[in-house]
């Protein structure tokens, strides 16, 4: 995708340096590590990028801060505004408060209360208007016409895409060696910010953009097709029905490929996360290690470099993603035993599985059933395992003590 023959693009090398010197200090210079485990599961040299440890757990906070670092003493004084329910609202939120710029924040009225409170508890005065996204925004845009105030883009800005783009030079600072770079891609301010970094400090350098396969946003306006779009997708914060046009351009020109995930891969990514590097990731910032389990053969051998952009994720969500991974994994199995209704018998079956090392986690009893005998008892047993492999040798017990299990 990349043409270096097309018209000059508004951000170059040289803004993101100034960027970096503007936000020195401010924001964290935050780790990139190497991963020996990831690396050996996927089979690429991966280094993360842990944008989760910004104040407001994501990446926003270098565009944000940019941005509002450039504005003119009348700008600041009046205020600014933006429409986001995630981190750009955070990231702008809280910059805006340290620099004495009264912020506004439009969110949807379905956003989640917590996200309303943390924006909130930055200093900024939140409205909420609309049921999706689009007509917050809508609105904000009234309202920064009728009171003055600037409207702050979560990426189609240059000065946005100059702040993320310093990401790139210090991955870069970090590891020159990189030879590959996977960013998610939401609205596309990220990873233009760092392609423009990154190509120009290093030409050969490979950047591939993810995208949750629900919302092939860039992908298909790129292939010069009509995506289709839509579905609840576990990561929102990339979850974009159009890209900027300054984002556009930057993709045409800078991106060497766009990588589409499903759900189960951003789960896993996530999983993986939380298990091994003991960190936490939300949906759009797992998506670069979500590329390299999806499409393994596209980074094996290569010095990866993801950027994990983001680290805001529902408690219950998480809860439910690491539950789900117990149950791929078979640690977690729900199995149906069918027996005389007599005393004991319980007891007599949860010995057997307790004898094999399994946690009981649920029991439910069922007399009724009509595909039980009159005078037999349905188990349904939620069991806890190490593995595949020990879920078998409980089954294998059950059945040779003449209780053999149905898995659920």
């Amino acid at each position: 995708m990349a043409d270096t023959q097309r018209p000059s693009l508004p951000v170059t090398l040289d803004d993101v340096k100034a960027a970096a010197m503007i936000i020195a200090g401010q924001v964290q210079n935050t780790p990139l590590s190497h991963s020996k485990t990831l690396s050996s599961i996927t089979g690429a040299e991966v280094w993360v990028k842990f944008e989760n440890h910004q104040y407001t757990a994501a990446f926003k906070e270098r565009g944000a801060l940019n941005k509002l670092s450039k504005l003119t003493d009348d700008q600041k004084k009046r205020g600014v505004i933006a429409a986001s329910a995630g981190n750009h609202a955070q990231g702008v939120a809280y910059h805006a408060r340290r620099l004495g710029i009264p912020a506004t924040i439009v969110m949807a009225e379905t956003t989640p209360f917590n996200k309303v409170q943390h924006t909130r508890d930055h200093g900024a005065r939140v409205v909420l208007e609309g049921l999706i996204f689009d007509e917050a925004k809508d609105y904000a845009l009234e309202l920064a016409e009728k009171e003055g105030l600037t409207f702050i883009h979560p990426f189609d800005d240059a000065d946005i895409i100059a702040g993320q783009g310093t990401i790139a030079l210090e991955m870069l600072e970090a590891n020159p060696g990189l030879d590959t770079l996977v960013v998610p891609i939401g609205g596309g301010g990220l990873i233009s910010g760092i392609a423009t970094a990154a190509k120009a400090l290093k030409p050969d350098i490979k950047v591939f953009g993810v995208e949750a396969a629900m919302y092939p946003c860039m992908h298909a306006a790129l292939n010069g097709k009509t995506p289709k779009m839509g579905g609840a997708t576990i990561a929102e914060g990339i979850a974009v029905k159009e890209v900027g046009k300054l984002t556009r351009q930057f993709a045409e020109q800078l991106v060497d490929d766009i990588l589409l995930v499903e759900e189960e891969h951003l789960e896993r990514a996530i999983t993986l996360y939380a298990d091994i590097e003991k960190t936490i990731a939300e949906g759009a910032g797992a998506a670069g290690l979500a590329a390299l389990l999806a499409h393994p053969t596209r980074f094996y051998g290569r010095k990866v470099g993801l950027v994990l952009c983001g680290g805001n994720i529902d408690t219950r969500l998480l809860a439910s993603v690491l539950t789900r991974a117990l149950v791929r994994e078979n640690r977690l199995a729900r199995i149906r035993i069918i027996g005389d209704d007599r005393p004991g018998l319980l007891a007599l079956v949860s010995k057997i599985i307790g004898d094999q090392g399994a946690n009981i986690m649920e029991v439910a009893h069922n007399r009724i059933a009509l595909d039980v005998p009159a005078k037999g008892a349905e188990f349904d047993i939620l069991i806890e395992t190490r593995d595949s492999q020990h879920t078998q040798e409980v089954v294998d017990a059950l059945t040779m003590a003449g209780y053999p299990p149905r898995s659920m």
